[in-house]
């Protein structure tokens, strides 16, 4: 985002803040360079029996898919706090509003800066976490649906940064303390992402592979993500796989547990999209309704 091309209030606002903004395009930059890195020293590794040279690419990228996680919550606080509270605390808004800016026209050039870089960053991390995983489709890969792979490959991580920027413009405003705003925006950004990742996998209905008791185990496609694995009563009732394992092994349950087979409950690939679209619409949700109360207190304290 060139500050040539911007005019009045986004222009201070991008001014202001430049060197935060360009903490996250760094961020990335540096990401791009470890990976390419790590695939020049692997392709360059020696095979040798018992080794792998993509150990440290594999590791790369986990980490760095949870850290990914952690872009909405400092996103949200970095609007929360520096963005928003401290002008308001200092009272330097007041400055902005007598150069011919409106309260509301102060407001939208902190949230579009903000949320412009954010969802641009988040897409970059996206596809530094595909090139990562390029030489990783023969030999492993991290599941789909783990945390962070699920949320940087798709749409889920611009979403979340798009709420936490919203969240940030509502709570800077009345909390309007720098620190607390940004503890509670944080807070609360990262409890949206705790609640909707927990109940991702309920959004569609899982598939189940069954067994009769003593047949091999019902495993799910490789590619696809479990859920849930028991035994299964001739009741259609369910229990713990270790049910039978105190007394016995499998093949001879005790008889009163009425043990008729074995399950897995499993999300093919196919769910991933699907997925992705609820959850990606809900949190854009949570982020309209934010964003209208964020303009609803600006308009309450300052019509």
């Amino acid at each position: 985002m060139s500050i040539l091309t911007l005019k009045g209030p986004r222009w201070v606002t991008v001014r202001q803040h430049r060197r935060a903004l360009w903490t996250l395009p760094a961020a990335v930059a540096v990401s791009l360079a470890v990976v390419v890195a790590l695939r020049w020293q692997a392709a360059g590794a020696t095979p040798r029996t018992g080794t792998d040279p993509f150990r440290g690419l594999r590791e790369a990228l986990g980490y760095g898919g949870l850290a990914a996680l952690i872009l909405p919550l400092l996103v949200g606080a970095f609007v929360a706090g520096p963005m928003v509270a401290r002008e308001l605390e200092s009272g330097t808004y007041r400055l902005a509003l007598t150069q011919s800016s409106t309260p509301r026209a102060w407001l939208a050039s902190k949230i579009v800066v903000a949320a412009v870089t954010a969802v641009a960053c988040a897409a970059g991390l996206g596809l530094v976490h595909r090139f990562a995983r390029l030489p990783l489709t023969t030999t492993y890969e991290y599941s789909w649906a783990e945390p962070g792979p699920y949320a940087t490959l798709g749409t889920v991580l611009p979403a979340y940064c798009l709420l936490g920027v919203a969240l940030g413009a509502v709570v800077g405003q009345l909390v309007r303390r720098t620190i607390a705003a940004m503890a509670v925006t944080g807070l609360v950004t990262g409890l949206v992402m705790a609640v909707l990742g927990a109940v991702r996998w309920s959004f569609l209905p899982a598939q189940t592979a069954t067994a009769p008791l003593g047949s091999p185990y019902p495993y799910p496609p490789h590619d696809a993500f479990t859920t849930d694995f028991g035994l299964v009563t001739s009741s259609g009732g369910r229990l713990p796989d270790w049910a039978c394992t105190r007394s016995s092994s499998l093949d001879h349950c005790p008889a009163e547990l009425n043990v008729a087979g074995q399950y897995v409950d499993y999300h093919p690939y196919a769910d991933y999209w699907p997925t992705q679209s609820i959850e990606t619409a809900a949190v854009l949700v949570l982020a309209a309704l934010a964003l209208w109360g964020a303009f609803a207190v600006l308009r309450t304290r300052h019509p």
